[in-house]
């Protein structure tokens, strides 16, 4: 019998299948696999995260049917399969319908099991089991001229006996374990590609399962196993709330304290504190929610960031608002909001025409780490400054953060480890119950002081002396609760009429750069750490743009900084193990109910000020430390990379010190740790415009702008390859974009997918959930 064509092949192996019978004397039934169209691969990672069942190869073979496929001689009196180039048995190959021998043709990957081959039992398939095979995934769909045999390669993980797939395929293998020591074979079936109506071949689908659950992304992508909820999983509305509750309280340094550095650097009272506050929870509630379904959706939480942190103190330190008195913080405030306005539309026009998927192709990791890490590094010289005045308060929060962080990691109550993930707020409530005593038992009373009594209005020099002690050490100076209404719903444009002037504006457009900057660098650590594909350059652009609307809400409302992603997103998600988007909305929503509760800001806006200073201190070389490990998406140890990042952090300290040495006229009245923000109206550069000379000024004395340019200028012009520069690591999320499947995670709701018109940029697919 001769053998005939490829489609007579596949013919007969089809017929033979029905008949329950074998082709010829050294195969068991064949019967070509067809893959199932309906096929979801989150369904498949689904079953795979439960399982646990790990891939044991990862390459790709297509063939057709003339092609070879490989098999294994049955030594049936050893009752024990071998293998071709293992041992001293031959690998041969047979035809697959008249089970001839033929020599075999080329390399191919081969995959080594455990022991325990018997003779007599087969490997099967039940309709109750999930898919394991290891199937093979191809991007982009490849005409096929008639049908094909493939090759494909049967990886198990566990102790099977006689288990058999839907289609009924039968494998002689016996009972064992397939990590065990001994003989083992990989079972090799041949299956049919089906055509769809285009006349191409469908896709195959890689399905591998992998330690903890956790499948790799493509091109060499992993996430962080041991992900307790995923991206879209629902556990239920009380996990729900409680894991929403978890992931905000462990970024409450980040999400209400700027406001009480701020507010009284801007001329505030308590009273104006509260309010920022109130509407700091109220915005961060808003643009998370906003983010979550039309942005990236990966669960980040969005609030201010400190990125526009030091260019508030700038402007809040301007020439014209130094000696200003009566509504200093209004004005300040109000033109804030005008420069936060200007520099949302940019960054969402910026979102919004694709321009962000250009930018994407020259940010890469060795720009955003020592930028990012810059704006943790920019206030290194208001840290501790500050905090030293009560360092019998800010000693014992240090070391306690520290220890709850870092020593008492490893402890864990009731399942969680409730050291780590709320080290900021236990920290924060234990010393300042720890001040609230000190007050008490009377460590900052002075003879004939009194706290209530501004420091300009004392005449005394020995209670002049210990003004500001008593002002930023007692727990007891703030009014916040008195003066406080309990319900108040924070409005838009509650400050005034927003104020705008070109000087401001330009210095916030930059501002806006660097957030962007910041926050790809955070899309991508994140998608790593939920196991999800890298975005594409279309899903960042989208999120930029979104970014861009939140921080125009931010400026209406009055917040003082712009809305943009967090970059502590990425420390929270990996010690909480939580990725739940779902919680992170049921979070925001507890935000938003809080802003409402005028008594709530009040009770934040009484911590003393070096409280709020010290845990920031640790909230700044966090930063610093999440900034730096976006090198480990290119080769950190390259001399290249490691210059480029040395020079551009050492220049980017250093040349805002030459700005900022030009102390203002007015510096005695200001504090020491605020000077160098008053570089601006009294820098270098004059150029003839007051507007551009404050403009440029500004961003000079700014650490992370003057990194951002460095960095950006010398990666980019200086020569490397994709792979040491991290180029190609961050380039393969375009591969996605060939199969809609793949951004399942990023995908718009459905009724809002429509009206973005151009889903190339934006990376708009309906939602498959």
């Amino acid at each position: 019998m001769e053998t005939g064509s490829s489609s007579d092949s596949v013919d007969n192996v089809e017929g033979q299948s029905g008949k329950g019978s074998r082709v010829g004397s050294m195969l068991p039934k064949i019967e070509p696999f067809v893959p199932r169209k309906d096929h979801s691969p989150n369904e498949l990672r689904s079953w795979a995260k439960k399982t646990g069942f790990v891939s044991v190869y990862s390459a790709e073979i297509g063939t057709s049917s003339t092609d070879k496929f490989d098999s294994y001689e049955l030594d049936r009196e050893r009752g024990s399969y071998d293998r071709k180039g293992g041992g001293s048995s031959p690998k041969i190959e047979i035809d697959p319908v008249l089970g001839r021998t033929r020599p075999s043709r080329g390399t191919e990957i081969e995959q080594e099991l455990g022991s325990g081959f018997g003779r007599g039992h087969d490997l099967r398939r039940d309709e109750g089991d999930e898919v394991f095979w290891n199937q093979k995934r191809r991007v982009g769909d490849e005409n096929v001229a008639g049908d094909r045999v493939d090759e494909k390669k049967v990886g198990v993980n566990e102790n099977v006996n006689g288990i058999e797939n839907k289609e009924g395929i039968t494998n002689g293998i016996g009972n064992g374990n397939v990590n065990g020591n001994g003989n083992g074979m990989p079972a090799t079936v041949p299956t049919v590609e089906q055509k769809n109506e285009d006349g191409k071949a469908e896709r195959d689908v890689e399905i591998g399962m992998y330690p903890g659950g956790e499948e790799p992304a493509h091109g060499g992508w992993t996430g962080q196993p041991g992900m307790r909820i995923g991206l879209r999983d629902n556990p239920g509305f009380a996990p729900l709330m409680y894991y929403g509750l978890q992931q905000f309280l462990s970024l409450a340094g980040s999400v209400v304290f700027i406001p009480l550095i701020m507010v009284p650097a801007m001329g505030g009272t308590d009273k104006d504190t509260a309010t920022v506050i109130s509407t700091v929870l109220l915005v961060s509630g808003i643009t998370t929610i906003l983010h979550s379904y039309f942005g990236t959706r990966l669960p980040l939480v969005q609030g201010s960031s400190f990125v526009y942190l030091a260019p508030a103190l700038v402007i809040a330190n301007a020439r014209g608002y130094r000696n200003l008195t009566e509504h200093k913080f209004r004005h300040i405030m109000r033109e804030l909001q005008g420069a936060i306005i200007v520099a949302s539309i940019f960054q969402s026009i910026l979102g919004f025409s694709g321009l962000m998927s250009l930018l994407v192709r020259v940010i890469n990791p060795v720009v955003v780490a020592p930028t990012v890490a810059a704006v943790g590094l920019a206030f290194f010289s208001y840290g501790f400054p500050q905090a030293g005045s009560c360092v019998e308060i800010t000693i014992p929060l240090l070391v306690l953060v520290l220890v709850f962080t870092l020593y008492l990691r490893g402890i864990s109550i009731f399942g969680h480890r409730l050291f780590r993930i709320y080290a900021v707020p236990l920290s924060v409530m234990i010393t300042w119950t720890y001040a609230f005593f000190l007050t008490a038992g009377g460590a900052y009373n002075y003879k004939g002081c009194s706290p209530n009594i501004p420091s300009s209005n004392i005449l005394v020099a020995e209670c002049r002396k210990h003004a500001y002690t008593m002002q930023h050490c007692r727990t007891d100076v703030s009014n916040a609760w008195r003066t406080a209404a309990w319900v108040r719903i924070p409005y838009p444009l509650q400050w005034g009429v927003p104020i705008f002037h070109l000087r401001t504006s330009m210095i916030l457009i930059i501002v806006s750069l660097v957030a962007s900057v910041d926050s790809v660098g955070t899309y991508h650590s994140t998608s790593m750490l939920v196991n999800s594909k890298p975005p594409t350059r279309g899903i960042v652009s989208r999120g930029i743009a979104v970014e861009g609307l939140c921080s125009l809400l931010a400026g209406l409302w009055g917040s003082g900084t712009g809305a943009t992603t967090l970059t502590e997103n990425v420390h929270t998600i990996n010690i909480t193990k939580v990725a739940s988007r779902r919680a992170v909305v049921f979070g925001a929503l507890f935000l938003i109910i809080c802003s409402f509760v005028g008594k709530v800001g009040a009770i934040l806006a009484s911590i003393p000020q070096v409280l709020a200073v010290s845990i920031l201190c640790f909230m700044w070389a966090l930063i610093v430390a999440l900034g730096l490990t976006n090198l480990q998406y290119s080769q950190a140890a390259s001399f290249r990379n490691v210059i480029i990042v040395g020079v551009s952090l050492f220049l980017g300290l250093s040349i805002p010190a030459y700005f900022q040495q030009y102390q203002p006229v007015s510096g005695l009245m200001l504090p020491s740790y605020l000077v160098p923000y008053a570089a601006a109206s009294d820098g270098p550069v004059h150029t003839g415009s007051q507007q551009l000379d404050f403009a440029i000024n500004a961003l000079m004395s700014l650490n992370m702008v003057v990194t951002l340019l460095i960095a950006f200028a010398l990666d980019n012009t200086v020569p490397g390859n994709r792979q040491e520069r991290g180029v190609y690591m961050w380039s393969r999320a375009e591969d996605m974009a060939a199969d809609p499947s793949l951004q399942a995670d990023y995908s718009l709701p459905r009724k809002v997918s429509w009206s973005f018109c151009r889903p190339r940029c934006f990376g708009t697919v309906r939602n498959l959930e």
